[in-house]
């Protein structure tokens, strides 16, 4: 900055008094906690007033630059884009030493500001009297739009705390009302024995398993998955929860069940979003289980002589349409020693190396070798086995294993 001047004892005592004027003018307004605009309103007119700066543009990075004031020139630079020539700079630097578009001519010096290493805005100004160019009083221009662009990130700082404050209680919540829709203990008695596994992939997770005494005969279980993680996907779970258990109160026909629910998630569902379930009710005395698969993975129905069957009849997903278009309910009669396993697709969609699925098949395997053993470990060995398989040595989505073994 060799072509700086400088200016008289009387004109440097002038200066003083108006940067202390300026200083107190924005850091009046700084602890009047007005906002943004509000301050980027008085910046420009300290500034002009106080200062004399006539030609002004400020630039500030966010997710990329933007001009937030702009004054004394007849272009329009909210409108383009800042230079990687000034972007670059990390010094007051003279702009015509830089090889740049004319129209930034307009301006004769850019300010650098900074903030723990950090650039957070340019300043560029021109049309300024001579001795409003001198390092020192560019240097306070540089120190009081320090002052207020640091005041402006420490408030946008503090509302992203409080946002993720605020979060981080509603995710709390959501786990609670998660942890609450699960069963608080499972069967195990002479008829069957039912156990569950869920292994959520982020601290929320959209998936949901329940066992429901309907009669001293018959009860209900199903697996389901919410599109979608979050709070939005447990509310919806809990939707779907509160509307099972009321509907089971007033009727044990599938088909209604299924239809009612179906209306429920569509009429609630938020963001298009939907679930896809299976259901199954048995009946100890007639050993039948009657089912609906609404868009889910197929559940497994394992004999005790290893053979299978896949239980995929149903309809589609629950939420989506008005009126299920088709709504089949399917029965099959459950042999002594039977294993149904039940199962959402974070367990089969799991990759190798080579990306090949670990899907159905392999999954049958398992529970084939695992005949016999508790139900307990047939699902430890199945993750296990995928845990093996699968190549981040990480699950991209929840898992949720429920097995109900037919005595």
């Amino acid at each position: 900055m060799s072509d700086l001047k400088f200016p008289t004892v009387e004109q440097e005592l002038n200066l003083k008094k108006l940067e202390l004027a300026a200083l107190l003018e924005i850091t009046k307004a700084i602890n009047n906690n007005l906002p943004e605009e509000a301050l980027y309103k008085i910046y420009h007119f300290t500034l002009l007033a106080q200062l004399n700066i006539r030609r002004l543009s400020l630039f500030l990075i966010d997710e990329e630059w933007e001009c937030k004031v702009s004054f004394g020139t007849q272009h329009n630079f909210r409108e383009m884009e800042l230079p990687e020539e000034i972007t670059e700079l990390r010094e007051i630097t003279s702009l015509s030493n830089l090889d740049i578009d004319r129209r930034w001519h307009d301006f004769e010096i850019v300010i650098p500001i900074m903030h723990n290493n950090r650039i957070l805005a340019f300043v560029m100004i021109g049309n300024v009297n001579a001795y409003y160019t001198t390092l020192g009083a560019l240097s306070f221009v540089q120190t009081l739009s320090n002052i207020i662009l640091v005041a402006m990130e420490n408030r946008r700082l503090e509302r992203h705390r409080l946002t993720q404050e605020a979060m981080r209680k509603e995710i709390e919540i959501a786990r609670e009302v998660q942890n609450m829709l699960f069963p608080k203990s499972l069967p195990n008695n002479r008829d069957v024995a039912i156990h569950a596994t869920y292994i959520p992939h982020s601290s929320i997770g959209g998936d949901y398993y329940d066992f429901v005494p309907i009669d001293k005969d018959q009860f209900l279980f199903c697996v389901a998955d919410v599109s979608g993680k979050g709070v939005p996907a447990s509310l919806l779970m809990s939707n779907f929860q509160a509307g099972l258990r009321t509907i089971l109160r007033q009727t044990t026909n599938l088909s209604t069940i299924v239809s009612e629910l179906n209306d429920l998630i569509y009429r609630n569902a938020i963001a298009e979003k939907f679930i896809t379930c299976f259901l199954a009710i048995f009946n100890r005395t007639t050993r039948q289980l009657s089912y609906v698969n609404a868009g889910h993975n197929a559940s497994i129905l394992l004999y005790e002589n290893n053979t299978y069957r896949l239980l995929e009849e149903g309809c589609t997903m629950l939420g989506i349409f008005d009126e299920l278009p088709f709504l089949p309910v399917t029965t099959v009669h459950v042999p002594h020693n039977s294993l149904v396993l039940c199962y959402t697709d974070g367990l089969t969609e799991v990759f190798n190396q080579e990306e090949d699925e670990f899907g159905i098949e392999n999954t049958i395997k398992v529970l084939q070798n695992c005949r016999f053993v508790s139900s307990k470990n047939i699902h430890r060995q199945l993750l296990q086995e995928v845990n093996t398989y699968n190549s981040d040595t990480s699950f991209s989505d929840d898992i949720t294993l429920l097995s109900c073994r037919f005595k």
